[in-house]
């Protein structure tokens, strides 16, 4: 009776470990989790270009990883739109109304890149209700920027429509973060 009891208990502890391994859902790393996420963007190829980037972290990268590199593109961009505009700004061929908007815009500009990097910290401290907040105030910043430099086809259109690309790729992934979905 004893060798029956167990028996018995054994093939217990084995239906319920191979239960918990049947419903354990593994979540995906990396160029997997990127290709997903990456489905749920607006422009997919960039997407994956921009959270491959990371020849240390994409690799092995979950969704914290991604939104940080994602942010940290989009905070070097919105450098290289400052770098541009500090030029820009010395353009004597420009009119005095454009290196005025200019000016402004470069402002608005440091704003956005510091509402990026309390974006990340905002991560890295784990509250994901404020990387949302940072975020759609950094693309209100470039709002202002393009707002600030009369014309419609202004010197930094270019520039300014990526870095919202950009953005709204870190927004697809800081989305998935507060609201997690089976990928």
């Amino acid at each position: 009776m004893e060798h029956s009891t167990k028996f018995f208990w054994v093939l217990v502890v084995c239906m319920v470990a191979m239960a918990h391994q049947a419903t354990a859902v593994e979540t995906p790393k990396g160029k997997n989790l990127i290709e997903k996420v990456c489905t749920l963007s607006a422009t997919r190829n960039l997407c994956v270009q921009v959270l491959s980037s990371d020849p240390l972290r994409s690799p092995n990268a979950d969704l914290r990883d991604l939104a940080i590199i994602s942010l940290r593109v989009a905070a070097t961009n919105a450098s290289g739109i400052l770098g541009e505009t500090k030029i820009l700004i010395d353009d004597d061929s420009l009119s005095p109304d454009v290196q005025q908007g200019l000016a402004d815009c470069k402002e608005t500009i440091l704003d956005a890149e510091s509402q990026l990097e309390d974006t990340i910290a905002a991560l890295l401290i784990d509250t994901k209700t404020d990387t949302r907040l940072w975020l759609k105030a950094a693309l209100a910043a470039i709002d202002t920027c393009d707002a600030s430099i009369p014309g419609d086809d202004d010197v930094l259109s270019v520039q300014s429509v990526i870095f919202r690309k950009l953005c709204n790729i870190a927004i697809t992934v800081s989305r998935l973060l507060l609201h997690p979905i089976k990928l």
